[in-house]
């Protein structure tokens, strides 16, 4: 092992283990992020939050040995360059709905934060990275579960109406019975298939709201033939 050293003397050993368990450390904590949103199948998953954190802290890095290589040079010019980058990854993370809606936003904010997180790694400040680590990670899986729980996440839902009816009185009928449930219609469609008027749209709200929409629908004699299929999950 000492021979095979000895043709490496540039190697600073110390600061390559230092280096390399901050790589390892950004690596595990941004995989322990990606895996809870690959657990519910978002866009960036376990490999792209575990890629975009060793990335971060590698740059890290790379910025303050680069910058003492070459001798005095901005130790964060580099590092600085990751935040807008990071907006670019982000922004291809939300989507939106054909029939309104976004998706992605948490996803999104959980890949600027592991960012961030790398960039703690990066700069050896391991307490602080597993510590925002820990705290988002109980934040996604505690909180996304209250708002199952009390009915607080928004989703976007899908109506089809079929009826013998003229198209305008369908309309009419379902922008009044929206209005009274405080709800916006969003995506209006009619065909003619079979000789009868379908109406398609969509409406955003949590499940309680929805329920409350589709007794509505079954009280009224124009749109009481519906069904429904769940749509984008607004994060």
């Amino acid at each position: 092992m000492n021979s095979i050293l000895s043709f490496l003397p540039h190697i600073n050993w110390p600061v390559l283990q230092h280096d390399a368990l901050g790589l390892l450390i950004a690596a595990g904590l941004g995989g322990l992020i990606g895996l809870e949103r690959e657990l519910k199948r978002r866009p960036a998953g376990l490999r792209t939050h575990m890629f975009i954190c060793f990335g971060a802290a590698m740059f890290t890095i790379l910025s303050t040995e680069l910058a003492g290589v070459f001798g005095g040079g901005d130790h964060t010019r580099i590092a600085a360059q990751i935040i807008p980058g990071i907006g670019f990854i982000g922004a291809g993370s939300i989507l939106h709905a054909r029939f309104g809606g976004v998706t992605g936003l948490t996803t999104a904010a959980t890949v600027f934060v592991v960012a961030s997180i790398g960039m703690a790694c990066g700069g050896g400040f391991y307490g602080l990275a597993a510590f925002a680590s820990g705290l988002i990670f109980i934040a996604l899986r505690v909180l996304g579960a209250l708002e199952q729980r009390f009915s607080l996440k928004s989703l976007v839902m899908n109506y089809s109406v079929m009826s013998e009816q003229p198209a305008s009185d369908l309309v009419t009928a379902a922008h009044s019975l929206l209005e009274e449930q405080g709800k916006e219609l969003r995506g209006l469609h009619l065909s003619r298939p079979e000789g009868k008027q379908r109406l398609l749209f969509s409406v955003d709200g949590t499940r309680g709201e929805h329920k409350e929409l589709m007794d509505a629908l079954r009280r009224s004699d124009l749109l009481k033939n519906f069904e429904v299929k769940t749509g984008a999950e607004t994060e």
